[in-house]
């Protein structure tokens, strides 16, 4: 079967599925692979389940014409997603960065929602399957897509930008992240600048923070033509300030030619997510959306899944932030908390994954930067930061000790930073806290 006429049969049924336990009647399954599993094997599943049919690439499983056999099934899914897009004509604002990506493409949703029809990528489904996935979720009601798009090697940004082809783009940051895959902090910026690739290519629209010097100097030799720039010094497009991170964040805003600012309240904490708001601001602007639509949709957002998140247990406000940490991010997030004012505050880090051989290095630099801020407490969990135990601090080789010594020595009436990768497994933490 052709890509041609496999398309044919997603526009009458269309809806794509992975998983068999959400199957819906008349949904096309892809039986993909993973390390562990291989969807082949529960293709009769997803049909007995109500699937129109499943695609498989084990010639065993295709007994009947309900099967669709290919050679790859992934690349058979890529290559439907990019033949769906080249039939889209609307806006596709690709996001990349090394922090912040999925709160300002929620952001960047949240106000273009306010005028048009919007679709954006749920969760942080930003892979070289989830990129797909998002893109065959977009119907013709749409008027603008936003898709996240996520890399931890080189080429993964220029593989995603053929199959996504964003005619608009903007990388929020670039930081120390993901370095066993990219190898260095110069793997991160080629990689991340596949994306300024691809705008200068197609002739695209970047959305570029002004002020962020590697940004501008990624940007500058590439030599984009059409650049909108964001930021706090007076000679962006969009110019904001932080007006308040208390810890909620107020940001005021106006275009380069004006002169009075407009306010926003959010429901952000986070200094370092003054740009995201800008970057959303930006983008709302360009798109030809009023001041009160825009403020309208920066307030709407609500921040979930533990990205920038106030959470106000019994005894604590509790800043939880650990849905995913690097060695910028993790800098920004205690930044943030030494400018909010509160007369107690604690620190609770946890370990940095895939650092590569700067693990060591940056772990200690983290160490010696939340030690310096002289808050209430400063707790340290995993074994990286382990190796720098010092009397300073308190150190816990896992997040079961941690959680043990703060049953035992609770945290009361403070505001506590709560920062770690994924793995680390910070929401055990929140009920002793």
């Amino acid at each position: 079967m052709t890509i041609e006429q496999l398309y044919s049969l997603y526009i009458e049924n269309p809806v794509i599925a992975t998983d068999t336990r959400k199957i819906t009647s008349g949904s096309i399954f892809f039986a993909l692979k993973g390390e562990r599993f291989d969807a082949n094997a529960f293709a009769h599943q997803a049909l007995d389940a109500g699937a129109r049919c499943a695609v498989v690439d084990q010639a065993d499983y295709a007994v009947d014409d309900r099967y669709i056999l290919v050679d790859d099934v992934l690349k058979t899914l890529q290559d439907l997603a990019r033949y769906h897009r080249q039939q889209l004509t609307i806006p596709v604002i690709g996001i990349t960065g090394t922090n912040g990506k999925t709160t300002t493409k929620e952001l960047v949703y949240a106000v273009l929602s306010q005028r048009y029809k919007t679709y954006a990528t749920k969760g942080n489904l930003n892979n070289h399957i989830g990129v797909p996935l998002t893109l065959l979720a977009i119907d013709a009601q749409v008027e603008v897509a936003v898709i996240e798009m996520g890399a931890n090697h080189q080429g993964e940004i220029a593989f995603l930008c053929e199959i996504a082809r964003p005619t608009h783009g903007l990388i929020t940051n670039v930081g120390k992240a993901h370095l066993e895959g990219f190898g260095s902090f110069e793997g991160v910026k080629k990689t991340k600048g596949e994306l300024y690739d691809f705008l200068k290519d197609q002739d695209g629209v970047l959305f570029l923070q002004g002020d962020n010097e590697h940004l501008v100097a990624m940007e500058s030799f590439r030599g984009i033509r059409h650049v909108v720039r964001y930021g706090f010094s007076a000679g962006n497009d969009v110019v904001g300030q932080l007006a308040q991170a208390d810890p909620l964040l107020t940001v005021r805003w106006k275009l380069n030619q004006a002169t009075d600012y407009q306010t926003v309240v959010t429901h952000l904490t986070g200094s370092y997510n003054t740009e995201n708001i800008l970057a959303a601001v930006a983008i709302g602007n360009f798109l030809g959306m009023d001041a009160d639509s825009i403020n309208a949709g920066v307030e709407s957002y609500i921040p979930t899944n533990n990205r920038s998140q106030i959470t106000q247990t019994e005894r604590n406000t509790v800043i939880a932030d650990y849905y995913n940490a690097n060695a910028s991010s993790m800098a920004a997030a205690l930044e943030n908390i030494a400018v909010i004012e509160r007369t107690h505050k604690a620190i609770i880090l946890g370990d940095m994954f895939e650092m590569g051989e700067e693990s060591w290095e940056e772990h200690r630099k983290l160490v010696e930067q939340a030690l310096r801020l002289g808050v209430d407490r400063t707790v340290f969990v995993g074994k990286a930061f382990w190796a720098h135990k010092q009397p300073a601090g308190e150190f816990y080789e896992t997040t079961e000790a941690a959680r043990t010594g703060l049953e035992s020595r609770p945290i009361t009436d403070s505001t506590v930073l709560l920062k770690a990768s994924r793995g680390m497994a910070f929401e055990l933490l929140i009920d002793v806290l």
